[in-house]
């Protein structure tokens, strides 16, 4: 075997975390929703439908900005590695709760919905993380921590509630320890045990992470958010529901800019809504959002405080044959994404994941096939009376072949690691 070659992934499919056999129920709370990674690739964030994110960080190294390289000394790190990277637990906390809208009679689900990476700024992690309804801001930094392993104490003096209070007392911001009394004891003719004074025998420091929220950013959206976007200019971000799309200023909570808004004066007459939104990785201008119809719309900000009319429209004109009600519904764009030299975008239907050049809108330059086994099951008949649909649970049968619309209509997201070349996408009933 050739020693540059790279060893095979191991791929394995998983809802959840952890090792669970076959027999293992699985909450519903535990199922994983959205994963992201940063653009270092040292950190993996991922959130379930409870409401918790996870963070993963990378076992050998990191390759933060912090480090700081001339030219030659990174093309001389500039090598493939052989070593696919691996991730470990870090921390993780509760982002959501479930709530109630009292005015709407609405109950929240406290299921993560998107999260996107911010800048990092003095070693600390920050996030966004949003639900149907909130959008949440999260720090999360390292403190290393002191920790008592082994308290002798010859009067046997030591509680419980005594040696937790001298195992707090290690903290960084405490610097006054507690002693087997809870009191702080001076040394001196004043000791109380001035000949047997309790030791404690202290580790090394421990790192870590805490979770603070620093920014919520609610009452903007009437429809469920479907997507979160950072500036890379790193102050804006966006978020996006159904019919809108707003700006956002990571220092301010309480004000956002409507930039799109698709939502006709006549609901009757809504023939689109939006699935996702990106902004563009290098331009600060620039901005795509994709619609249920399978267009691709790529916005200029600077042309309009309102981007409602797209610069250029990126459609697979392949696609455009015969229309029904089920090819418009497989044909929706789930998710887009810009890899990381933002000359391409990536897209998501329920069939195909499309790669586009933002030079040529007319077709994709390449086309992965995905649910391919099921294109049969899809054939579209022409009598009426084969199809039958069913509000409830929203059954499609056509004809012999029957597929379940909730599962058609789910959000089949994108995510593209930067530290290796693969990306993942989400099928309708785990990844592939």
């Amino acid at each position: 075997m050739n020693p540059t070659t790279r060893q095979p992934l191991e791929w394995k499919f998983s809802q959840v975390f952890g090792e669970r056999s076959s027999d293992d129920e699985i909450q519903d709370a535990d199922r994983i929703s959205t994963v992201e990674f940063d653009k270092s690739g040292d950190y993996v964030a991922v959130g379930d439908r409870g409401g918790r994110i996870v963070i993963f960080e990378t076992k050998d190294g990191k390759n933060t900005a912090d480090q700081h390289y001339s030219r030659n000394q990174l093309e001389q790190l500039d090598y493939v590695s052989l070593n696919h990277p691996e991730y470990r637990y870090k921390t993780e906390f509760q982002s959501h709760e479930p709530e109630f809208d009292y005015l709407k009679s609405l109950e929240i689900e406290e299921k993560i919905n998107k999260l996107k990476w911010c800048t990092s700024l003095s070693g600390s992690l920050f996030i966004l993380s949003t639900n149907d309804k909130t959008i949440k801001l999260w720090k999360v930094k390292d403190r290393k921590v002191k920790k008592a392993r082994e308290i002798d104490s010859p009067h046997q003096l030591l509680s419980s509630e005594n040696t937790l209070l001298s195992e707090r007392s290690f903290m960084n911001e405490q610097g006054i320890p507690s002693f087997a009394n809870g009191n702080h004891v001076e040394s001196g003719a004043d000791s109380i045990f001035p000949s047997q004074e309790p030791r404690s025998k202290i580790a090394n420091y421990e790192d870590t992470a805490y979770a603070r929220c620093r920014r919520v950013y609610a009452h903007a959206h009437d429809f469920n958010i479907n997507s979160l976007s950072n500036n890379s200019d790193g102050e804006p971000f966006i978020s996006a529901d159904d019919l809108r799309i707003n700006l956002w200023n990571l220092e301010v909570s309480n004000q956002s800019f409507n930039i799109i808004d698709m939502k006709p004066s006549n609901m009757e007459k809504l023939t689109e809504v939006i699935t996702s939104s990106e902004f563009h990785p290098i331009h600060c201008n620039l901005l795509a959002y994709s619609s249920s119809r399978g267009f691709i719309r790529l916005v200029d900000m600077r042309q309009s405080a309102l981007c409602d009319y797209s610069a250029r429209i990126f459609q697979d004109e392949e696609c455009h044959g015969s229309r029904s009600f089920l090819t418009e519904i497989v044909a929706s764009i789930t998710d887009i994404k810009f890899p990381v030299d933002g000359r391409h975008i990536l897209s998501r239907d329920y069939m195909n994941l499309k790669l586009w050049d933002m030079h040529m809108d007319s077709s994709p330059v390449a086309t992965f096939k995905i649910h391919e086994h099921l294109r049969p099951k899809l054939a579209i008949y022409q009598c009426s009376c084969a199809i039958c649909i069913t509000m409830t649970p929203y059954l499609i049968n056509l004809s012999a072949a029957s597929v379940e619309m909730d599962f058609i209509l789910q959000q089949d997201l994108i995510v593209i690691s930067y530290v290796s070349s693969f990306m993942v996408v989400g099928v309708t009933r785990g990844i592939q």
